[in-house]
C-alpha cells in the first residue's frame, strides 16, 4: 500500500511493488518547495478529479484508484483505497511540479500531515535564513 514520507527536501509517495507495476511508475518524488497545501479528506473519493490515463492507472469502482488522472489543470497521481477508517492525505502542488496533486489513503493521516507541515516549516525557515 502506498505511503507518504518526507525524505530530506522531497516529499515521496512510496509505492508497493505491485503499484509500481500497474502504474508503470516508480516512487513519486516532489520537492517540498512545490507543496502548496496539505489537507485531510475524510472521504477518499473527494480527492478524485478528471479521468484516468488508461495506460498508467487502475480504477476498481468503489474500491481503488491508482495512478495518473488527467484533468483541466494538469495531472494528479493518486493511490486511493476505500478503507473503512483511513482518511486521505491530499497534497496540492504548485504549477512547477510534475503533478497538480498527489493523494494517498493512509491510516495515520493526521500524523502524516503534521510531519509534512513540520518539514515545510523547517525548509521555509532555512530559506528565510539564507535570504537574510
Amino acid at each position: 500500500m502506498a505511503r507518504l514520507m518526507v525524505d530530506g527536501d522531497e516529499l515521496v509517495m512510496g509505492l508497493a511493488w505491485w503499484e509500481k507495476l500497474i502504474t508503470r511508475h516508480g516512487d513519486v518524488r516532489v520537492p517540498l518547495a512545490a507543496v502548496e497545501q496539505v489537507s485531510i479528506q475524510p472521504d477518499w473519493w473527494r480527492a478524485l478529479r478528471g479521468i484516468r490515463v488508461r495506460t498508467h492507472a487502475l480504477a476498481v469502482p468503489g474500491a481503488l484508484c491508482l495512478g495518473v488522472w488527467r484533468h483541466g489543470d494538469g495531472q494528479d497521481f493518486l493511490a486511493l483505497r476505500r478503507p473503512r477508517r483511513s482518511p486521505t492525505v491530499v497534497v496540492d502542488l504548485r504549477t512547477a511540479a510534475p503533478y497538480a496533486r498527489v493523494a494517498v489513503s493512509c491510516p495515520p493521516g493526521s500524523q502524516m500531515v503534521s510531519a509534512i507541515n513540520t518539514a515545510l516549516d523547517r525548509q521555509r525557515r532555512a530559506e528565510a535564513g539564507e535570504d537574510s
